[in-house]
């Protein structure tokens, strides 16, 4: 495999990530604006909401399936159009079947592009033999900080949500398409021997990944805590302006991006257990820190302390899947993808019932426990030395950037 198509493979899936972050940012930053477009009521609302991620959830268990027939990148040429044209009908109709018919297929394609697209990056880190895998996710930080920007400037100037989405859908959805023909499907790997001297690699054992699923449930559960209730935090235990309360949000977004943007750094000089064990750690003690910050301003340095924290959680819990089951790692992902929305969906509720029955600031804890299990399972993600897996980074055969 040449230089030249790696890198091109390499940058196709970046801006695959980076166009999933833009999409997904549209929809959910617009939620309000949907739910006064198809007048959809405060109690039916979650039920939309919930059915995004669990359609989801089964488009990522049929994808597994799907891979054994066609390439993940075939999956992902025509996932993500449909993703954005499925935005599109979302911005577009204005019958309440409209929007359900258009958000279960938002979260169908979904499921299928989030599940093929860290196959491939999977794969490609793989071919690359060295960690890359942070820099596709910091590409989806980057697009969800785009996304989450022109939808502001979308209700700023009270553009209605197809005019919002339209230009977008218009420019992105060609250039991800033609940035598919790059796309690079690496090849299943042998199995190798682990830290431990015992070859893995072969069937898919969900004991095995049992740990990693945990893993990606739990900092998912941290993520859905700050998307959903960080503002209202803000604003109502802490005492913070209508204002100040947009700002811990965009912050950890923020620090997410910088997180990710030199992660792939930390693990090739500390090992992937290393990364998530200091990463776990450090989002606790943000947790920790929103718990009990005596003002608004602290709770904005915590939330920024947890970007940081749990940026790199989640893209090396794929890249572990995949070093664990080298030669069924599209199985692994697709598998692993499906506890991404379990999190989703048990955090923000899971919040939400504990602050009104006991208190918001003691609802902070739970994830900061959650979040420091992760410590726990750290030695899933490969063993102490391992920059890469198989207890080094492999030597680079060819400079590919």
């Amino acid at each position: 495999m040449t230089d030249a198509r790696l890198r091109r493979g390499r940058s196709s899936l970046a801006l695959s990530f980076f166009v999933q972050g833009v999409a997904f940012a549209l929809l959910v930053t617009r939620i309000p604006g949907i739910q006064d477009r198809y007048g959809i009521s405060d109690g039916l609302l979650p039920l939309f909401l919930a059915a995004v991620p669990v359609l989801a959830g089964v488009a990522s268990v049929a994808t597994e399936k799907a891979v054994t027939r066609v390439a993940p990148s075939r999956v992902l040429r025509w996932s993500q159009p449909v993703v954005l044209l499925a935005l599109l009908g979302v911005g577009a109709g204005d019958a309440l079947w409209t929007a359900a018919v258009a958000l279960g297929v938002f979260g169908l394609a979904v499921g299928a592009l989030d599940a093929s697209m860290n196959m491939l990056g999977v794969s490609l880190q793989r071919t690359y033999g060295r960690s890359i895998m942070l820099g596709f996710h910091a590409a989806y930080s980057l697009g969800g900080i785009a996304g989450a920007s022109l939808a502001w400037v979308g209700a700023h100037w009270h553009l209605t949500l197809l005019w919002s989405y339209l230009p977008v859908v218009v420019v992105l959805a060609p250039a991800a398409y033609l940035g598919s023909r790059w796309y690079v499907d690496g090849k299943a790997a042998p199995a190798a021997p682990d830290g431990s001297g015992e070859v893995r690699g072969g069937a898919l054992s969900f004991k095995l990944l049992l740990p990693l699923c945990l893993v990606m449930t739990f900092a998912y559960i941290g993520d859905s805590t700050v998307s959903n209730w960080s503002a209202k935090y803000l604003q109502d235990v802490l005492g913070g302006s209508e204002a100040a309360a947009t700002v811990p949000y965009n912050a950890y977004m923020v620090t997410t991006l910088l997180g990710r943007a030199v992660g792939d750094l930390g693990v090739r000089y500390f090992g992937a257990a290393a990364v998530v064990r200091g990463g776990a750690v450090l989002a606790a003690g943000g947790f920790a820190l929103v718990a009990v910050a005596p003002s608004a301003w602290v709770g904005i340095v915590a939330f920024t302390v947890l970007g940081f924290g749990l940026s790199v959680i989640v893209p090396q819990t794929f890249a572990a899947a995949g070093r664990l089951f080298p030669e069924n790692s599209d199985a692994a992902v697709a598998r692993l993808n499906v506890f991404n929305y379990v999190g989703f969906l048990v955090g923000s509720p899971l919040v939400g019932a504990l602050g009104d029955a006991w208190s918001y600031r003691g609802a902070m804890v739970v994830p900061m426990v959650l979040v420091l299990v992760t410590v726990v399972y750290a030695t899933s993600f490969g063993a102490r030395e391992a920059r890469y897996g198989g207890g080094h980074e492999r030597p680079r055969t060819v400079d590919v950037g």
